[in-house]
C-alpha cells in the first residue's frame, strides 16, 4: 500500500516536470491560463505544486514599470534614429538640389560676365544697367562675320531638339532669319555640361532667348544660314513662351495646297481657320509670310509717300472726329462729342479739298478711314488705312490720272526690285504673279465698258447703274486680253452713282468726271475733278437731298473765297496689298482688322 503510493507521486512528479517543460516553450496564452489556476485543499499534491511554482514567476509593479520603461526607451531610440536617418537624406537632397538648382542671371556689365552662369532664365529686363554687349543680327551672319567670331543673338527659340547629351535649336529673327545653334556635352567638365543639358531641356519654342557663342561651318539647309552655326556658350531666356500656344508657326506657315495634300496621309496637318488666326494675331504675324505681308504694306506707304515727294507733294494730316459725313452714300459711325453728335471721318476728302482752298496745290495723306457697313465679303473692312491724294489741274483731270499712274508704276516697280526678299517669302505661301502694267495710264471709258459687258452676256440694263463684283472681275479680264495688263482706270461713271462733290461730265450731265482703278479685276481706287463751283456743289447737295448742314458750310464756304480747279483720288492701302499679292481675304493684308464682327484684338 505505501509503495503504491509512492509509486503514484514518483509518476505525478514526472508529469509536473514534463509540464514546466512545456510551459516554458508554450504559447504565452498557455502560461497565462496555467498562472490562473487557483489553490484549493481539494488540490491534489500535483495541483499545489504546480500552483506554488507559477506564482513564484509573477512580477511586481515596479518590475512591470522598468519592464515598460525599457521597452519604450527602446522604441523611442528606434524613432530617434528613423528620424535622424530621414532628416539626413532630406538634408542631402536639399544640397543636391541646391547644388543643381539654376538661378536667375542678371546680366549687367560684360566685363563682369565670367561672374554670371552660362544659363539660367534673366531677372525681368527692366532697364537696370547697359551691358557693353554688342547684338548681331542673323542676316549678317556670313557677310560681316564669320567662322571663329563670337557673337550675342537674340531672337526666338523656333525650336529645339535635346537627346542625351546634345542639343540643337534653331534661332529665328525679324520673321524671315534662321541659324542652327547646338551644344555637345563636354566630357572634360560633365558636371557644368549636365547642367547646361538640364537648362536646355526647360526651354519652350517661341521663348525669346539670348544666345553667345562661336561661329563654326556647318552644312544646314533648313535654316536661311546655311553655311554656318553657333556653338554655344551661354544661352538665357529673356521671355519665356507658354508651353501651351494656340497653334505652331510651322503649322501656320504651311501654304493651303500643302494642307490640302496631306489630307489622305497618315499625318494629315491640321487646318487652322481664319478666325483662329484672327484671335491670335500676334501669333499668325509671327509666320514668315503674313510677316511679309506687313512688310510690303509699309513699303507702298513709303513709295507713295516716295513718288509724290517727288512729283511736287505735301503730306497733310486732317481731323478723324467731324460734325457730319464726308462721303454721301457710305455709312458712318457716330459717337458723342461735348454734349453733340460727331462722325469718324469716312474719308478725308472735304479736309483735302479745303488745303487746295488753302493753297496747298498737291497735298496727300496716309491715315485711317471708317465706314459703318455691314459688309462681310472678302474685300470689305469697317476700318482701313487711306492714300489719299489732291491736286490743283490746269485744265483737265487726266494731269491727275497721269501722276497717279506715275505713282503704281514707281510703287510695282519698287516692290519688285527692293523688296524682292518679302516678295519671295510670301509667295511661297501664297502664290503670284507681278502685276502686270502698261507705260501709259490705259483708260477704259464707261461707254466701251458696257459693250465689253454686253458680249460677256450682262444684263447693263439703261447704262447708269453700278458695277457688280462679277462685272468688275470681266472687264478685268477683257482688259487682260485687249491690253495686257492687270492694271487699268475706267472713267465717266455715271453721277447718280457718284458722290455730291463729283464734277459732271461737260457734254452729258448723267455722266461724271469721276474714274476707279483696278488691279485683277477688282477696284483699289476712286476719284474724280471735284466741283469747285459753290452754286454746283449746293445743287448737287439739293439733287441729292443732303441737307449742308453743319459740316459742310465751312466746307461750301471755302470755295467762294477762290479755289482752283482740283482733282484727287482715295486709295485702299489694304486692298491694294490684298489684290498685288493674289491674296484671298483683305483680311490677311490688315494687321488687326475691323469688321462687323470683330473689334479685337
Amino acid at each position: 500500500m505505501f509503495s503504491s503510493k509512492l509509486v503514484v507521486v514518483f509518476i505525478s512528479f514526472l508529469g509536473m516536470i514534463s509540464i514546466r517543460k512545456v510551459a516554458s516553450f508554450a504559447p504565452r496564452a498557455i502560461t497565462t491560463t496555467l498562472s490562473r489556476t487557483s489553490y484549493s485543499p481539494s488540490s491534489s499534491p500535483q495541483q499545489r505544486w504546480m500552483s506554488s511554482d507559477v506564482a513564484g514567476d509573477q512580477k511586481t509593479e515596479e518590475e512591470k514599470a522598468e519592464i515598460k520603461a525599457k521597452r519604450e526607451a527602446r522604441k523611442a531610440e528606434k524613432e530617434r534614429l528613423k528620424a535622424e536617418k530621414k532628416a539626413k537624406k532630406a538634408a542631402e537632397k536639399a544640397a543636391k538640389e541646391a547644388m543643381e538648382k539654376i538661378n536667375p542671371v542678371t546680366y549687367l556689365s560684360k566685363e563682369h560676365q565670367d561672374q554670371y552662369e552660362p544659363y539660367g532664365d534673366y531677372t525681368c529686363v527692366m532697364s537696370r544697367s547697359q551691358s557693353g554687349r554688342v547684338f548681331s543680327q542673323v542676316s549678317d551672319l556670313g557677310s560681316r562675320y564669320v567662322p571663329g567670331d563670337t557673337v550675342w543673338l537674340r531672337g526666338r527659340l523656333q525650336s529645339i531638339r535635346v537627346k542625351g547629351g546634345s542639343c540643337f535649336l534653331v534661332l529665328r529673327q525679324d520673321s524671315f532669319n534662321t541659324v542652327q545653334a547646338c551644344f555637345f556635352k563636354d566630357k572634360e567638365r560633365p558636371e557644368e555640361s549636365q547642367r547646361m543639358i538640364k537648362y536646355l531641356k526647360t526651354l519652350t519654342e517661341e521663348s525669346i532667348v539670348d544666345i553667345s557663342g562661336t561661329l563654326v561651318d556647318a552644312d544646314v539647309r533648313s535654316c536661311s544660314i546655311q553655311t554656318l552655326e553657333l556653338k554655344i556658350e551661354r544661352i538665357h531666356s529673356v521671355s519665356a513662351a507658354s508651353s501651351q500656344l494656340p497653334f505652331s508657326v510651322e503649322d501656320a506657315a504651311r501654304s493651303e495646297e500643302e494642307v490640302e495634300a496631306s489630307q489622305d496621309t497618315d499625318r494629315p496637318f491640321p487646318r487652322l481657320g481664319q478666325e483662329l488666326r484672327l484671335d491670335n494675331r500676334w501669333m499668325d504675324l509671327r509666320v514668315p509670310a503674313n510677316n511679309g505681308i506687313m512688310r510690303i504694306q509699309s513699303a507702298i506707304c513709303q513709295l507713295f509717300r516716295e513718288s509724290l515727294y517727288a512729283q511736287g507733294f505735301m503730306e497733310i494730316h486732317t481731323p478723324k472726329l467731324i460734325a457730319g459725313e464726308s462721303e454721301s452714300g457710305a455709312g458712318v459711325f457716330t459717337t458723342d462729342y461735348f454734349g453733340t453728335t460727331a462722325c469718324l471721318a469716312q474719308s478725308p476728302q472735304l479736309y483735302k479739298q479745303m488745303a487746295i482752298s488753302s493753297d496747298m496745290n498737291r497735298v496727300f495723306e496716309v491715315g485711317p478711314v471708317f465706314r459703318a457697313e455691314k459688309s462681310h465679303t472678302r474685300r470689305h473692312l469697317c476700318e482701313f488705312t487711306g492714300l489719299d491724294l489732291e491736286m490743283a489741274i490746269n485744265e483737265h483731270y487726266m494731269e491727275t490720272l497721269e501722276v497717279i499712274h506715275n505713282m503704281f508704276k514707281y510703287i510695282f516697280n519698287g516692290l519688285e526690285t527692293r523688296f524682292a526678299k518679302e516678295l519671295s517669302v510670301i509667295r511661297e505661301q501664297y502664290a503670284s504673279e507681278p502685276v502686270k502694267f502698261t507705260e501709259d495710264p490705259c483708260v477704259l471709258h464707261w461707254p466701251e465698258a458696257m459693250e465689253i459687258l454686253k458680249e460677256k452676256g450682262f444684263d447693263v440694263g439703261d447704262e447708269l447703274g453700278d458695277l457688280t463684283g462679277a462685272m468688275e472681275l470681266a472687264l478685268g479680264e477683257a482688259v487682260v486680253e485687249k491690253y495686257g495688263t492687270d492694271f487699268f482706270m475706267l472713267d465717266k461713271y455715271p453721277s447718280a452713282i457718284r458722290p455730291f462733290y463729283t464734277m459732271p461730265d461737260p457734254d452729258d450731265a448723267n455722266y461724271s468726271n469721276s474714274y476707279d482703278i483696278f488691279i485683277r479685276g477688282q477696284e483699289i481706287c476712286s476719284g474724280a475733278q471735284r466741283c469747285h463751283d459753290p452754286e454746283m456743289v449746293t445743287k448737287n447737295l439739293e439733287s441729292k437731298g443732303i441737307e449742308a448742314g453743319e459740316g459742310l458750310k465751312p466746307y461750301v464756304e471755302s470755295f467762294r473765297h477762290g479755289v482752283s480747279p482740283h482733282a484727287g483720288a482715295g486709295i485702299g492701302l489694304e486692298r491694294v496689298v490684298f489684290l498685288y499679292l493674289g491674296l484671298d481675304n483683305v483680311r490677311k493684308a490688315s494687321m488687326f482688322p475691323r469688321d462687323p464682327n470683330r473689334c479685337t484684338p
